[in-house]
């Protein structure tokens, strides 16, 4: 079967956004930069779909869908709304499944419990958990508003309730060197994750950390290409072996990228690092 992610925006926020553990939101974020234009919470959850099907349908006429809540905290709020907002996705023709896309302080156990249940009920069930990093030092810096050990305990509360879970990790965030992200790895395969999404820092505009960027960078790492595809490819080996990948590389529109500049598709992106690895063997 044929599986194809449609993003969506279900209205959500964030704990980081609200008040109740910050303001202001982590410092890299502008998710405007990620999100289709079909994909706007001033539209319903079944109207989002439905132009993401007819995006893909002239390509993949087979295509089933996983429908991806993508922005902000998608578990950050009560279960009944969550529910009414998941059950909406689920009713769509040819969506088998839900990637929910959240932070590991926002999961409660009734919304382990119910997600558990779609499971039970066949739907595929996937839990994205923006983790970003395994140094606290780090989490505070770019106003996370969560901690080292919030991340490992919620991996551990998805993998109880036996749903998969994969993980975002970005790569160079301020006051990280390569040693402490590889070293990142020795935690990861301890951890029982089936996938994980890598990410190089972005800097965008309009952005907290673009002035920090500004005014601080050499707090930064900074990466051509070929340092980068070299980096995560050296990652990518101490992964433990059933550790799937599902993303080497983000992308955002030219216009809002400050650094890094590299001028290639994430598909090159991902060319390099394969080129990489197979020199590692």
């Amino acid at each position: 079967m044929k599986l194809q992610k449609l993003m969506l925006d279900g209205g959500f926020s964030c704990p980081n956004r609200d008040g109740h553990v910050g303001t202001g939101g982590c410092t890299f974020c502008r998710t405007d930069a990620f999100n289709p234009s079909y994909c706007r919470s001033s539209t319903s959850i079944s109207e989002q779909l439905e132009a993401g099907k007819r995006f893909f349908a002239g390509k993949y006429p087979d295509m089933k869908y996983l429908a991806y809540f993508q922005a902000y905290s998608n578990t950050y709020a009560p279960l009944d709304l969550l529910r009414h907002r998941y059950e909406e996705a689920l009713s769509v023709e040819d969506v088998v499944g839900l990637v929910i896309g959240t932070r590991p302080d926002c999961i409660e156990d009734d919304v382990l419990h119910y997600l558990a249940d779609l499971q039970d009920k066949g739907f595929l069930i996937t839990l994205e958990l923006g983790i970003e990093s395994f140094y606290d030092k780090t989490l505070q810096r770019i106003n996370r508003g969560h901690s080292v050990e919030d991340s490992l305990t919620a991996i551990q509360r998805c993998a109880d309730a036996g749903i998969n879970t994969t993980i975002h990790l970005i790569l160079g965030l301020p006051g990280e060197i390569k040693e402490d992200i590889l070293a990142e790895t020795n935690i990861i395969n301890h951890l029982p994750i089936q996938s994980i999404k890598l990410h190089q820092l972005q800097i965008l505009k309009g952005t907290v950390i673009a002035q920090e960027y500004a005014n601080h960078p050499e707090d930064f790492l900074s990466m051509n290409i070929d340092e980068y595809a070299t980096l995560v490819a050296e990652f990518i080996s101490r992964l433990r072996k059933d550790i799937h990948i599902e993303r080497f590389a983000s992308s955002a529109p030219s216009d809002l990228i400050i650094a890094p500049r590299w001028g290639l598709k994430p598909s090159e992106v991902q060319q390099r690092i394969e080129e990489k690895l197979s020199l590692i063997g």
